[in-house]
């Protein structure tokens, strides 16, 4: 068995549900924000479909996502004997950079829901709606930035 590809296909899986549940969830907080006024039984529905978004999709496949990454990180380092002085090729640090921004943008995602669980709307819904993309745009860049790894030539 190929352990390299096992592991690389578990961490596409992983990021494919970790990005699904990111854009989703904006998506959900532009329709909460102008449809549910705070208080209201609608208002219920949003935080417990939010809350079990986040719990059950984004929360485990951002960990899946990260502890697959730093699996594929070591096999590279010891199993390919490569040593740790790739992580310093230019397409990995954009991957890199494209991971630590969507773990970022994850934790402003949860910090947003916490806001609405306290009765708050933290945005408007257009805001929402023009940043439930983000995740996309930097999956893309990720994605790119390993496969064509262009900026090592």
């Amino acid at each position: 068995m190929n352990w390299f590809d096992l592991l690389r296909g578990l961490h596409i899986i992983a990021v494919i549900a970790w990005m699904s549940g990111m854009m989703y969830l904006p998506r959900l907080y532009a329709y909460h924000t102008e449809t549910a006024p705070a208080g209201s039984e609608f208002d219920s529905h949003f935080k417990v479909w939010e809350g079990k978004l986040l719990k059950i999709i984004i929360n485990p496949s951002m960990g899946l996502t990260w502890v697959l990454g730093v699996s594929l990180i070591l096999w590279h380092v010891y199993a390919a004997k490569e040593g740790w002085a790739f992580l310093a090729q230019p397409w990995m640090m954009v991957k890199l950079a494209a991971v630590i921004f969507l773990s970022g943008w994850h934790g402003f995602l949860a910090g947003a829901y916490k806001k609405f669980l306290a009765g708050e709307r933290p945005k408007t819904a257009k805001f929402w709606r023009a940043t439930n993309e983000i995740p996309f745009l930097a999956a893309v860049v990720a994605v790119l930035a390993v496969t064509v790894q262009f900026w090592s030539r």
